[in-house]
């Protein structure tokens, strides 16, 4: 590889991770998480993504997922997949390690892709008791995700859209991509 591409491919990814990396505080909109998040129970395993905000990232990209895994007491892997178009379509797939950013409240973290040149910060801002669902959104409240463990019903997801739009969303953004069967 020439000195050039190599200096073109670092000034792409630099401009790429300004576009992407953590918003300042004073960017900061959404509210305060509701309660503490046990770890344990909720950074573990696969969460299936029932609403989100559009973004060209998931263009396509249905039938959502999200696993975690705690590897430290304030730290945790994610994979992020969808399938392309149909839930039975080609997977894709991204990874990241994070970072809880509140230890013991557990509620807020910082996710560091492609080895640390984007990073995203999540809030989760409300989740039952049974950790059977959660909604998180990033800091400036510009996106919002929807978290089930199993397909909801009608009457169950449109009380987590009511959840959400009692946090202050603006649910009429959301998308409902067709989730991956229970």
């Amino acid at each position: 590889m020439s000195l050039r591409t190599l200096l073109v491919a670092a000034t792409a990814a630099m401009a790429l991770s300004a576009c992407v990396t953590a918003p300042p505080m004073s960017a900061y909109r959404a509210p305060q998480p509701a309660k503490a998040v046990d770890a344990e129970r909720l950074y573990s395993g696969r969460w299936l993504e029932i609403g989100r905000t559009p973004m060209r990232l998931t263009d396509g990209c249905v039938a959502g997922t999200t696993s975690y895994s705690l590897t430290g007491p304030d730290s945790l892997t994610l994979r992020d997949t969808c399938q392309d178009k149909t839930p039975t379509g080609k997977e894709k797939a991204i990874g990241a390690r994070a970072t809880i950013l509140d230890p013991g409240a557990n509620t807020k973290f910082r996710a560091r892709y492609f080895g640390g040149l984007v990073t995203w910060d999540f809030w989760i801002l409300d989740h039952d008791e049974a950790y059977s669902w959660f909604i998180s959104a990033d800091p400036t409240f510009d996106r919002l995700w929807i978290y089930t463990r199993t397909a909801p019903s009608p009457a169950e997801l449109e009380r987590l859209v009511q959840r959400a739009r009692a946090l202050g969303y603006d649910t009429d953004r959301l998308e409902f991509p067709a989730p991956l069967p229970n």
